[in-house]
């Protein structure tokens, strides 16, 4: 049973977002299983600091808990009859009285304008207990963020994902995933309360690529040639997220020119876009005196300026 996410954490009620986030990450580094095996005290500690964070980390959670309408487990809390004093009283707690102010006479119940039907259901009495439904809720749904890379989105894999009360789950992404997608596991969400649970909602998001750039659907890269092959035309490889491939680069290719391969890129509403591959004409790390003195015959013979 947890009990004040906020003395778990250690942070005020007025502490901000990144406040509770920098206070869970210390405790959750200090505290984590892998770095205290054995330890059970720990891992308790552990257990509570996270499911204290599920509540604070999350602004809708933290919202409903600072109102009294969750606990610190995240569960309904009761609020009894009018809603007064804090979620999760009694009806007969700080002398309260369901059936009236004072009683009837001699310190009886007053039984006037009450629905007696609606009295014994809600207290699990002798009448067709229509409040037992009240005491039932489906749980509620998690939200979470998997990162991935380029070649996992195009092409399908199978991640898992940690929470933040601990629990693993394995998420199959699917073959042509884009950035932002949402995945449901059904019934993987809080526990619910005499209903089913509630989801996880994991939300993709795709890494930076160090080669490509994506650009909705399509994919951008820089392509390195050599001088002769920008010269004179040649077979050149360029790499994709799904392996090495061989394109005719066309004679007289200017660094800047694109090369264009259909449907190698990523996707974006369910469309497959194409890779984009620009030429930079590239000269070796250290020209040798050859290549040096054709570059001084070329000049002093057919001498130009680019662009013009």
């Amino acid at each position: 049973m947890a009990g004040d996410p906020y003395k778990e954490l250690g942070v005020s009620k007025g502490a901000s977002a990144d406040e509770v986030k920098k206070a869970y990450r210390k405790l959750a580094k200090e505290l984590h299983p892998d770095k205290n095996p054995g330890d059970k005290i720990t891992e308790d500690k552990f257990k509570r600091v996270t499911a204290a964070f599920d509540i604070l980390g999350d602004k809708e959670k933290r919202a409903k808990y600072d109102a009294g309408q969750i606990d610190g487990d995240g569960n309904e809390q009761y609020r009894g009859f009018g809603g007064g004093g804090r979620a999760g009283g009694s009806p007969f707690s700080q002398g309260g009285n369901p059936f009236g102010q004072g009683g009837g006479p001699g310190g009886r119940a007053n039984f006037e304008g009450v629905d007696l039907d609606d009295l014994f259901g809600m207290f699990g009495g002798a009448g067709r207990q229509r409040g037992a439904r009240d005491f039932t809720s489906r749980g509620q749904d998690v939200k979470a963020t998997l990162d991935i890379s380029l070649e996992d989105a195009i092409a399908g894999a199978t991640r898992r994902i940690q929470f933040s009360d601990g629990r693993t789950l394995d998420v199959t992404i699917p073959k042509g995933a884009s950035e932002g997608q949402t995945i449901r596991l059904r019934g993987q969400g809080s526990p619910g309360r005499g209903a089913e649970n509630g989801d996880a909602l994991i939300e993709l998001r795709i890494e930076p690529h160090p080669i490509y750039k994506r650009d909705g659907a399509d994919l951008t890269m820089d392509l390195p040639v050599s001088v002769p092959d920008a010269v004179l035309g040649a077979k050149v490889r360029v790499p994709t997220p799904e392996g090495v491939v061989q394109m005719t680069l066309p004679a007289g290719s200017n660094s800047g020119k694109v090369l264009r391969l259909k449907g190698r890129g990523a996707f974006a509403q369910g469309r497959r876009g194409d890779l984009l591959a620009r030429v930079m004409v590239t000269l070796p790390d250290a020209p040798d005196a050859e290549l040096t003195q054709f570059a001084e015959d070329w000049r002093a013979r057919r001498p130009y300026t680019p662009g013009r």
